[in-house]
């Protein structure tokens, strides 16, 4: 069994980093080309970790699901990347970054990795300017900055709200260079579907070619995986609907240990469900809330108009609550305030929805100002609901959108595995109970860029740079069985299709592991999933062959996964008896509805370790805190 080390350096906080990295094993540069180095996923994390190792002289195979490497999900972040510039001049610093994302996550995340994150901070942006990302500039020249929630300074850098795209296209240009120059070799349309290990460390992975459906093999000296994250268990998320965690969840039944995985966040600004037949949820980039405020009538049922609705008559809920951060509070906070006044029975026009309302700031700053800093936002809201945001409010509603929990991962970024490393919103570092808006691109990017050229050297010194051939005979098991799953799942023949499964396993998951969780409902949930789980493997039609292309086969595999990762979401809920950031026990809540933490009991990560489908055990990482100090979060 793999010891839980989390390998975070000596000396103090401000000084383990830059200690670690001298104190580091490195690699000549002349034996970076003996060393085969595989990245799945290029999204931010996966592309600017495979586009840096290459440039540093490693061979390196990426992969991805999509047609094109630009295509990851990451290209959907709309609101900007955190970096503690302080070009505002209003008291930011490394510090500061470091504070409000331990408190932010409800101090459930380790010290060392999130001052790692904000030190490197301020080299992403300076990265991304060299790379020509257009982030938005004030009139003196200097990048523009904006205010996300959790935060009471301005250190948000963006484009529109298009930051991902543009972050993304920075990271795929470089990528591309390196492709080029034979250092990277890209494989589009290629889903990851095992994980291959020698001798217990990381060896190599299998790849299905969802184009011709052939199984391929693929040999390297290290796996990093950056997959992104799991919310699409939800079924309804506003994830990409081919976001999946099939990638992390076969590293974890190889032994990989998941991290927090009822760490799950629900985002307060998005478009509401609008129908039975609808596939995924619609992003309304947080940064709308620098602008907007949030409200609902003080009445329940009205039916009004929010025209009709005067101002004595309007609760705005999160400047009453929380007059210190106001429409800026954390997103958990957010979110479970929005749910709360849903539930009495004030949701707007009598429906699970409040109001995000823009009219102060027009009248304030002008039409034209909205537009330049969130124009794009406003088009898309208009296009999909049919409503013109600078006339009327728009109604938001909280959705499942990020996903805190993920593989376990030491300092280095290595998971329990070794030679198997984890990045971005694959891993659980960063982020404890809840993420801070605009911390995720910055998460990727440090990984990727600043962290994982570092780490994985250190690693790759100490191996011999001979290669295990693909006729492994663990390769060559790792097939046999993979292929006895696809036939397995073809030879069903049942009589309800896969989206109906997920579809029922994402009710389950939303109404009893969702926002808030009770005893009584995970309890019920497990029960439901395994049940589930018993008829999806008696009564799912595939349609297809395992030998050509096929998506139901694709989705089918993912869902298989997602009923297991399910179970384990509400075993993780059910046993951490305390609230803390978006994981929201009923019973464990202060006087006047926060969550409350047990700090005595469980100031730890969970990291449990897969033993058959239903059974994991538990391992538990201390988290000691020396430089901040535990107290009950307050926004107010």
């Amino acid at each position: 069994m793999a010891t839980l080390d989390s390998k975070i350096p000596a000396g103090s906080l401000k000084d383990k980093w830059t200690n670690h990295k001298f104190n580091m094993k490195l690699v000549n540069p002349a034996n970076k080309r003996k060393y085969n180095i595989i990245v799945v996923g290029t999204g931010l994390a996966g592309a600017s970790a495979a586009a840096t190792l290459g440039e540093l002289g490693y061979q390196v195979t990426a992969f991805t699901f999509h047609d094109s490497a630009r295509r990851a999900h990451s290209i959907a972040a709309q609101g900007g990347i955190n970096a503690s510039k302080n070009y505002q001049n209003d008291g930011d610093s490394v510090y500061r970054l470091f504070y409000d994302t331990i408190k932010g996550g409800d101090f459930r995340a380790r010290e060392a990795n999130v001052h790692r994150l904000a030190e490197v901070s301020e080299n992403i942006i300076d990265q991304c300017v060299a790379q020509g990302v257009p982030f938005a500039r004030e009139y003196g020249g200097l990048l523009d900055n904006r205010s996300f929630g959790g935060a009471q300074v301005s250190r948000t850098f963006y484009a529109r709200g298009q930051t991902g795209q543009q972050l993304l296209l920075g990271a795929v240009s470089a990528l591309n260079r390196q492709v080029g120059l034979g250092n990277v070799k890209l494989h589009t349309r290629r889903e990851m579907l095992d994980l291959i290990l020698v001798d217990g460390v990381a060896k190599g992975i299998l790849v299905r070619n969802l184009v011709t459906g052939e199984i391929e093999k693929y040999s390297a000296h290290a796996v990093i995986l950056a997959t992104g994250g799991y919310a699409n268990v939800f079924f309804l998320s506003t994830n990409a609907m081919n976001s999946n965690a099939t990638s992390i969840w076969r590293a974890h039944k190889k032994g990989a240990y998941f991290g927090n995985p009822c760490f799950t966040q629900i985002h307060p600004t998005c478009l509401p469900i609008h129908g039975e037949n609808q596939s995924k949820l619609t992003l309304m980039s947080e940064s709308l809330r620098n602008d907007g405020r949030v409200w609902v009538s003080k009445l329940k049922n009205d039916r009004r108009a929010p025209g009709q609705i005067p101002e004595a008559e309007r609760d705005y809920y999160l400047e009453r609550k929380y007059p210190s951060f106001g429409n800026l509070s954390p997103r958990d906070i957010s979110s479970r305030s929005a749910k709360e006044v849903c539930d009495e029975g004030r949701g707007v026009q009598g429906g699970d929805a409040v109001y995000l309302d823009f009219a102060d700031a027009i009248n304030r700053l002008g039409k034209k100002a909205i537009e330049e800093k969130y124009g794009n936002l406003f088009e898309i809201y208009e296009t999909i609901t049919g409503e013109n945001p600078y006339n009327v409010p728009m109604k938001i509603y909280p959705a499942p959108h990020y996903t805190m929990g993920g593989l376990w991962v030491d300092y280095n970024l290595m998971s329990s595995i070794p030679g198997l490393f984890v990045l971005g919103e694959a891993n659980f570092s960063d982020h404890g109970a809840n993420r801070l808006g605009a911390s995720a691109l910055m998460q990727g990017l440090a990984d990727g860029y600043f962290v994982i050229p570092y780490t994985v050297g250190d690693y790759l010194a100490s191996q011999k740079p001979s290669l295990v051939e693909t006729n492994h005979p663990e390769f060559v098991k790792s097939e046999t069985e993979l292929k006895d799953f696809v036939n397995r799942l073809l030879s069903i023949k049942g009589k309800r299709t896969v989206d109906d499964f997920h579809k029922t396993l994402g009710r389950i998951m939303w109404n009893k592991v969702g926002m808030a969780r009770n005893e009584k409902g995970l309890k019920e949930a497990i029960q439901e999933i395994q049940t589930l789980r018993t008829e999806f493997w008696k009564d799912v039609n595939v349609v297809g062959s395992g030998n050509d292309f096929n998506q139901t086969l694709e989705r089918a595999g993912r869902v298989a996964d997602y009923l297991e990762l399910g179970e384990l979401m509400a075993q993780d809920a059910l046993a951490r008896n305390e609230s803390c950031g978006g994981h929201f026990r009923e019973e464990y809540q202060t006087e006047d509805g926060e969550a409350k933490r047990d700090d005595e009991n469980f100031t730890f990560v969970s990291a449990w370790e897969y033993i058959n489908p239903g059974t994991w055990n538990l391992h538990k990482e201390n988290l000691e805190f020396e430089s901040v100090k535990l107290s009950q979060r307050s926004y107010k």
